[in-house]
């Protein structure tokens, strides 16, 4: 059984950073991809970052892109999201998906496996 689960997020001011990050569990990920999305009050869900386990491709939303990096230490089984400079519309419930296709990128309906959210709220 498959589980993620998100930690890192919290209050921060315009400007500022933060780390998400999303421990991986019950499964061998070598072949998985592993993707962060995120859902903001009364919007739908949106592709933030994307990354190959093998660390080989990323993959950015242009919302993010220049802000935001993903990267992942295989002997954690962790995913992390290093957000820089946030905006104030980067507020939002941030989630870590799991894929076993590892070719998922940032098409959340490829991803099968969710964690249950991290609270980010970034103060103008």
């Amino acid at each position: 059984q498959v589980q993620l689960v998100e930690s890192g997020g919290g209050f921060v001011q315009a400007g500022g950073s933060l780390r998400l990050s999303c421990a991986a569990s019950g499964s061998t990920f070598s072949t998985y991809a592993m993707g962060w999305f995120r859902q903001a009050p009364g919007k739908e869900r949106e592709s933030v970052a994307a990354i190959m386990w093998s660390g080989v491709t990323t993959y950015y939303a242009d919302s993010v892109k220049g802000r935001f990096t993903i990267n992942r230490d295989i002997a954690k089984n962790t995913v992390y999201l290093q957000m820089n400079n946030l905006k104030s519309e980067d507020t939002a419930v941030y989630y870590c998906a799991a894929s076993q296709n590892v070719f998922a990128g940032l098409e959340s309906n490829k991803y099968k496996y969710w964690g249950q959210g991290t609270q980010v709220t970034v103060s103008s």
